[in-house]
């Protein structure tokens, strides 16, 4: 099956998003022609070097560029300022200029530490994305979004930084684990509660074969939220406005997450499975939203496996004590706060997103205390 190409058009920066199967072979003769010099860092974790750096060395070896392989722990603990520190130093210490790249080969936590380490490193150098992960593959490699973490809430250092390249190669999906697999997809189906009612209906009939492993299926699933996301991104790269509207669940998830310490106890497509169903709740209790339509999204979440609340599950998220009010106090933290409100994204049904920062704090903690009890 022959790779498609998406283009990302920004306003003096235009990059490619190639998604197909075999494009880890054909990766250093995509990246050549970017190279200053035949020469880059490919920055990855220990899972994905397990399982595919072999692929990308070699691609790239095939491709005259010589290269630097740096290795970091899996999860997202690496999302810190310890791990983005190391990695700095690493790169200096490889005396890398700003008209080197770098590449970023992983899942979300990698793409987003390298991107952001490239956005600060000599005050900013190029990087490329090969995401390795469904999740990255639809949504986190796209849009030039990049930070780390910190106690008080995800993703609250960072920048944007928009990458020079996106390779996804639907290949690499193969050695992922289920659960890595159902986390990307409750990325996917926020695309289609967004804007696309209809990708919704072709989500309820063929979202099974996107964690079974349908090569078609699952390239049509990406291409489809990367459109989605290409067109939102060139019309609103800073999230001064629509953009924030790729945030749905987020609010909600990201709470769960700094709950569970951002480890592997929650994985960030389970908390934003969580979240989007607590968002059609919130919704639906302001009178926004049809009640059938937030019952429809909760069933189709459950019967993919993915959690859908926290309590009464046998998710290791179930056995983390929390309260609302501790979870109320996260969503404070949110980096779409202005003026002291917190906007959320809220849904008059399914595929029909908008941004609304008159949410009364009640509410909220009602919906969180529903969500554990």
């Amino acid at each position: 099956m022959l790779s498609q190409k998406i283009t990302v058009a920004l306003e003096g920066h235009h990059y490619d998003i190639h998604v197909g199967q075999g494009l880890l072979d054909q990766a250093g003769d995509l990246i050549a022609p970017l190279l200053a010099q035949p020469r880059t860092v490919i920055i990855t974790d220990k899972n994905v070097a397990r399982h595919q750096l072999l692929r990308l060395e070699s691609s790239l070896t095939q491709a005259e560029i010589t290269f630097d392989t740096i290795i970091l722990p899996a999860g997202e603990a690496t999302k810190s300022f310890e791990q983005l520190e190391k990695l700095l130093d690493q790169l200096l210490g490889l005396q890398l200029n700003r008209e080197d790249k770098i590449i970023a080969f992983g899942g979300g936590v990698i793409g987003d530490l390298v991107g952001f380490a490239a956005s600060i490193y000599q005050r900013g150098i190029g990087f490329i994305q090969i995401p390795t992960t469904l999740l990255a593959q639809v949504d986190s490699s796209v849009g030039g979004k990049t930070g780390i973490n910190r106690p008080l809430g995800k993703n609250l250092i960072g920048s944007f930084h928009q990458p020079d390249l996106v390779l996804s190669d639907i290949d690499t999906l193969d050695s992922l684990p289920k659960r890595q697999l159902l986390s990307g997809y409750a990325e996917v189906v926020k695309y289609a509660l967004i804007s696309d009612d209809k990708f919704f209906h072709w989500l309820e009939e063929n979202g099974s074969k996107i964690i079974t492993g349908d090569p078609d299926i699952r390239t049509e699933a990406i291409l489809t939220c990367c459109r989605a996301k290409a067109v939102v991104v060139a019309e609103d790269e800073k999230e001064k406005g629509a953009r924030a509207l790729l945030n749905l669940g987020h609010t909600f998830g990201h709470a769960l997450e700094a709950e569970a310490g951002y480890s592997d106890r929650l994985l960030h497509g389970e908390a934003v499975a969580v979240g989007m169903v607590m968002a059609f709740d919130l919704s639906v209790k302001m009178g926004r939203c049809p009640p059938e339509d937030a019952v429809k999204v909760r069933q189709h979440l459950e019967r993919i496996s993915l959690p859908t609340r926290i309590a009464k599950t046998n998710h290791p998220l179930s056995q983390i004590k929390m309260t609302a009010e501790r979870l109320f106090n996260h969503t404070r933290q949110d980096k779409k706060q202005s003026g002291g409100q917190v906007t959320f994204v809220l849904l008059s049904g399914i595929g029909k997103a908008f941004l609304s920062a008159d949410v009364k704090a009640g509410d909220v903690r009602q919906i969180f205390q529903r969500a554990i009890d």
